[in-house]
């Protein structure tokens, strides 16, 4: 039996809807009672394993809970209760260009990103070349970052963020940046990173790709765990239940 890479136990993620809020604490003497809240629960006991070098999905509506998953995932947020475990490096690909400093070049911010995301500068001057000609934004190299296109600017960011070389990579809809040629090279880095035994897991709502490329999935529903197993089962269940 495969043995799992990602293992999500029993997680349930509260926030809070504040109806009013004290702006100060004299504010909040003066009123003599605090804010008042509703909880809001975005997941509620979710549990499901991914298994080490599959592909794995997370489907749903908008508003189910996908994207509070993917950012448990990531270690964005914190379960209020239940656990995510991992067996590797953990990797997320959430915010394309998210640590990126707009004053500095774009050879600069290779640099600065690709620390931020956990590589040494020995593993970043190892992969330079290659994360340039996959963005290919040589021309533009030395200039600030502030002056690219919103398409160069995504591509420099996927650009470095895939050459992390995790165990674990953890997507949010990567597939749908820069121009159909960039989509096309970031569908067969994909490919490869599957060919390497890597586990992925993604968010899309692109329900071919999820077909395509992905191994099993989950459906989530209304922050709850409808079913996990085979993509092409789960994605024919989750399309019959909104058609």
């Amino acid at each position: 039996m495969t043995d799992w890479a990602v293992r999500v136990d029993d997680v349930s993620k509260k926030f809070r809807l504040y109806h009013e809020r004290n702006q100060s604490l004299k504010s909040a003497i003066l009123r003599g009672k605090t804010s008042r809240h509703d909880d809001f629960w975005a997941l509620q006991n979710v549990s499901f394993d991914v298994a080490e070098g599959s592909t794995h999905a997370l489907v749903g509506s908008n508003g189910s809970g996908k994207s509070t998953l993917l950012k448990c995932l990531a270690k964005i947020y914190w379960p209020t209760s239940g656990t995510i475990d991992y067996r590797g490096r953990m990797a997320s690909l959430l915010e394309v260009g998210s640590g990126f400093h707009l004053e500095l070049s774009g050879r600069e911010n290779i640099y600065l990103n690709g620390s931020i995301l956990g590589m040494s500068k020995k593993e970043i001057d190892a992969r330079f070349d290659s994360i340039v000609d996959f963005s290919g934004i040589e021309k533009f190299l030395d200039q600030p970052v502030k002056n690219y296109s919103s398409g160069m600017y995504v591509r420099l960011g996927f650009a470095i963020a895939i050459h992390v070389d995790p165990d674990i990579l953890v997507v949010d809809e990567v597939l749908s940046v820069g121009d159909s040629e960039f989509q096309k090279k970031s569908f067969e880095k994909f490919l490869e990173f599957k060919n390497l035994g890597k586990t992925i897991i993604l968010v899309t709502h692109t329900m071919q790709v999820v077909r395509d490329i992905c191994d099993t999935a989950t459906w989530i529903n209304q922050g709850t765990h409808v079913v996990t197993g085979d993509a092409n089962s789960v994605v024919d269940r989750y399309e019959a239940s909104i058609s």
